[in-house]
């Protein structure tokens, strides 16, 4: 596995930003700060799915130039 890009790490920021909102938005009854956190949080998993899909194309493109180099 190599290291994650940007698109991943945002992603988990996204998540965790989202995740502090929703249980800030429980904990003060603010059903709009909640729904917000859920949407950053949702945000964020598509976010980071979509740079390990990246990451993972680049690296079979690697493997790939590698096998042909042999």
């Amino acid at each position: 596995m190599g290291l994650p890009n940007n698109d991943e790490v945002k992603g988990k920021f996204d998540q965790a930003k989202g995740g502090l909102k929703e249980t800030a938005g429980r904990a003060l009854n603010d059903r709009d700060l909640e729904s917000e956190g859920n949407a950053d949080r949702a945000g964020g998993e598509v976010r980071e799915g979509y740079g390990t899909a990246r990451r993972k194309v680049g690296e079979a493109v690697e493997d790939v130039g590698d096998a042909i180099k042999k």
